[in-house]
């Protein structure tokens, strides 16, 4: 290589080794205390217990003499929040309890830094527990959809209704939460995870989401951003996938029989509609609602419209 030749390449190597730092400077994100975050993101009705040394932020509203509370859970990397257009449509007449599953949002990671879908699913039974709630209905939107149809199979006689939302689960499609798993296996890469998070890439991701991303607000933007900055919760995301029990219990989705309302977008880039599909046939008698321009979180994108097959739903029959 002729020296005028390498010298401009080392110059250029350095030039890109450079602004690498700079970039990596730039999205050095250190973890933010749950008290940083409280002020801004649990105003009242939220409220925090202690569950089995797990702090919980929960909020739970409604009438207290609702026989069938509708429990709602969120997915990855969300929280509670996620919930707030359909607390507001379904609202005055249910009893809805909403939480930051371990590891998302105000609630923090583990005490014992274990996770998994049946461990969710005790959670969720440990916490109506807590609140004195023997039967209720369950929803959840992917991560959280999976939550909800494991609770059902662990304790069939307290779960009365089921609703999933652009779930994850044994139902195959493109495998994001597998890809996210081998993303967490690779060397180096979940601690670089812990310390960096470019404000760029949540958008994008968010975007990626949305059926349509002119729908996404900054204050959405914001609220993702800084609750994944949460002190513990991006080391907990790194352990939820490097521990994750999905592709079980296929076979025992037969045994969910009772009544399942499934809502999908019909925009959903993760989990692709086809999947709904698979779900519906999986689960014998339950009802299928595809929402054509909506994407993966259809309770956020457009949270009347997506609740409203669930106030039919819930209606005594």
């Amino acid at each position: 290589m002729p020296t005028s030749i390498k010298a401009f390449a080392l110059k250029l190597l350095g030039a890109l080794l450079f602004l690498s730092a700079i970039a990596m400077w730039l999205s050095h994100a250190p973890d933010w205390p749950v008290e940083a975050l409280v002020a801004r993101w649990a105003p009242p009705p939220s409220q925090f217990i202690d569950l089995q040394g797990q702090l919980v932020h929960l909020r739970d509203v409604g009438p207290r003499d609702d026989p069938e509370p509708l429990v709602l859970v969120h997915g990855a990397a969300s929280s509670l929040h996620t919930w707030e257009g359909w607390v507001k449509a379904l609202g005055g007449r249910r009893r809805i309890i909403t939480f930051d599953l371990p590891g998302f949002g105000l609630s923090g990671p583990s005490p014992d830094d274990r996770y998994g879908g049946d461990r969710d699913a005790r959670f969720v039974l440990a916490l109506m527990d807590r609140l004195r709630v023997p039967r209720f209905a369950i929803g959840g939107n992917s991560l959280g959809g999976e939550v909800a149809w494991r609770t059902a199979l662990l304790a069939p006689e307290r779960v009365t209704r089921l609703i999933l939302v652009d779930t994850t689960g044994p139902v195959r499609g493109h495998d994001v939460v597998s890809l996210g798993g081998m993303l967490a296996r690779v060397p180096v890469l979940p601690r670089v995870l812990e310390v960096l998070l470019p404000r760029p890439l949540v958008v994008a991701i968010l975007r990626h989401i949305y059926g349509d991303p002119a729908r996404l607000t900054s204050a959405q933007v914001d609220r993702y951003y800084e609750l994944l900055l949460r002190e513990g919760n991006r080391h907990a995301f790194v352990q939820r996938f490097r521990q994750r029990d999905a592709g079980q219990d296929a076979e025992r989705l037969h045994e969910l029989k009772l009544p399942t309302l499934i809502l999908w977008g019909g925009r959903d880039r993760l989990l692709p509609p086809s999947m709904a599909k698979q779900w519906q046939q999986a689960i014998a008698g339950s009802e299928l609602v595809v929402f054509d321009d909506l994407g993966h979180v259809p309770q956020e994108e457009d949270a009347a419209r997506s609740a409203a097959p669930v106030q039919g739903f819930l209606a005594p029959r």
